[in-house]
C-alpha cells in the first residue's frame, strides 16, 4: 500500500542529536580531545563570570563553536551561528539538544575580549598538546621552526602617511579610489587607518607588500605536532626573534636541534641558537655570501632529517589557509588575530592527534 506524503510530528521525542551522527565520524574523537581539555580548565572559566546574575551562554560551548568553525573554514560566526540552527552534526558538536536555540553570532563579539583577557585559547592549545604528552607523542629535542604572513583585514588604500592628510581620492566617496603612484610608502611613514597594528610585508620581492601580521609556529619533528604558535607584527628581523623566544621557553636541560629554511641563516640567530644550547639545523643560504651554517654541522646524518621534517611545518600554514580562517582574517588588532591564530594551531593538532593516538595504541 502506498504511504501517504504526510509529516506528523510525534507529541515526545527522545532522539538526541548524537543518534544522527555516524559512529566512525572524525569528529567524534576530536570531540573527546576537546572535552577532557574543557573540564580542565574549570577553574578559568569560572573565573571568568561573576558569582550571580542571568547565566551566560557556556563558555564550553562557545569554545566548541570556535573550533568548528576553524575546522569547517566558516567565513564569520555569523554562518556558525546560522549553521547551528539546522546542522544537526553542529549543533552535537556544540552540544546543543533539539529543542535549545542557537545563539546570536553577535554574543561572540561579546564574549572576544574576555577569552583574550584570560588567555582562553591559549590554555585550550596547552590543554590538547598535554594530551599528547601523556601518550608520550612528543619528543624534547628535535624541532622546525617557521613563519608565514597573515593577511590584515586591511587594503592597500586604507595605508595613509602617519603624520599628514591621506593621499589625494577620487570617485565615489564610498569607495574611494587612493592615488598613491610615485610615494614611498614604508612602515616607518605609513600605516593602515582600518587595522593599525598591521604592517606592509611581503614574502617575496616580486609581489606588492600588503597589511599583514606575521605569524611563527614551532612543531615537534617526529609527530609534527604544534608546540608553540604566536603572532607578532610584521617585520624583517621578526621571524628569527620570535623563534628564538619559543626555543627559550622549551623545557629541558638537553641540547636540542631546530631546522629552519635559508632566512635564518644569520650571524645573530645561529649564535643565539646555541647559546640556548640548541643546535641550529639551518638550510644553507650561499647566495652571494658565505653561509653561516658550515661542515661541523651539515655532517652529521641529524642534520639531513632535520631538513626533510622541517618541510612538513608547511602543511601546518597550508591548512589554516586553505581548510581554516588564516587566508585573510575577519578580525584586526594583533590581539583579536593571535587568538585566531592560536585557535588555528590548536585545530592542526586536533585533526592530527586521533590518527597519532590510534597508531601509538596499535603499535
Amino acid at each position: 500500500m502506498r504511504g501517504a506524503d504526510v509529516t506528523q510530528e510525534r507529541l515526545f521525542s527522545y532522539v538526541t542529536p548524537e543518534a544522527f551522527v555516524p559512529h566512525a565520524h572524525p569528529l567524534r574523537p576530536i570531540r573527546e580531545i576537546v572535552n577532557a581539555a574543557l573540564r580542565e580548565m574549570d577553574g578559568t572559566f569560572a573565573a571568568m563570570y561573576a558569582p550571580g546574575g542571568r547565566e551566560s551562554i557556556p563558555p564550553e560551548q562557545l569554545l566548541r563553536g570556535l573550533l568548528l568553525q576553524t575546522l569547517y573554514g566558516l567565513r564569520s560566526e555569523r554562518l556558525l551561528c546560522e549553521q547551528l540552527g539546522y546542522n544537526l552534526l553542529y549543533r552535537w558538536f556544540v552540544g546543543l539538544s533539539l529543542e535549545s536555540a542557537a545563539w546570536d553570532h553577535s554574543t561572540y563579539s561579546k564574549n572576544r575580549d574576555r577569552l583574550i583577557e584570560h588567555q582562553v585559547i591559549r590554555e585550550l592549545f596547552e590543554r590538547v598538546l598535554d594530551r599528547a604528552r601523556e601518550a608520550d607523542l612528543l619528543s624534547a629535542e628535535h624541532f622546525s621552526v617557521d613563519g608565514t604572513l597573515v593577511r590584515a583585514w586591511a587594503s592597500q588604500r586604507s595605508v595613509v602617511p602617519k603624520d599628514g592628510p591621506p593621499p589625494p581620492t577620487s570617485g565615489s566617496p564610498r569607495n574611494p579610489e587612493v592615488n598613491f603612484k610615485g610615494q614611498k610608502r614604508s612602515n616607518d611613514t605609513h600605516q593602515s587607518y582600518t587595522d593599525p597594528d598591521s604592517r606592509l610585508a611581503t614574502k617575496s620581492s616580486k609581489t606588492a607588500a600588503v597589511p599583514a601580521y606575521m605569524g611563527h609556529v614551532l612543531t615537534e619533528n617526529r609527530s609534527g605536532l604544534v608546540v608553540d604558535a604566536r603572532l607578532t607584527q610584521a617585520g624583517g628581523s621578526a621571524e628569527r626573534e620570535a623563534a628564538l623566544e619559543m626555543l627559550a621557553e622549551l623545557p629541558g636541560e638537553r641540547r636540542k636541534t631546530v631546522g629552519a629554511d635559508k632566512a635564518y641563516d644569520t650571524n645573530d640567530f645561529v649564535e643565539r641558537c646555541r647559546q640556548l644550547n640548541v643546535t641550529p639545523h639551518v638550510a644553507q643560504n650561499t647566495t652571494n655570501r658565505a653561509s653561516r651554517i658550515d661542515e661541523r654541522t651539515t655532517r652529521h646524518p641529524g642534520y639531513a632529517l632535520s631538513q626533510i621534517a622541517r618541510k612538513l611545518i608547511e602543511t601546518v600554514f597550508g591548512d589554516a589557509k586553505q581548510h581554516g580562517t588564516l587566508r585573510q582574517v575577519k578580525l584586526r588588532g594583533l590581539d583579536r588575530v593571535g587568538l585566531l591564530f592560536t585557535l588555528a594551531a590548536t585545530v592542526v593538532n586536533l585533526r592530527r592527534l586521533p590518527k597519532l593516538l590510534t597508531f601509538e595504541a596499535s603499535g
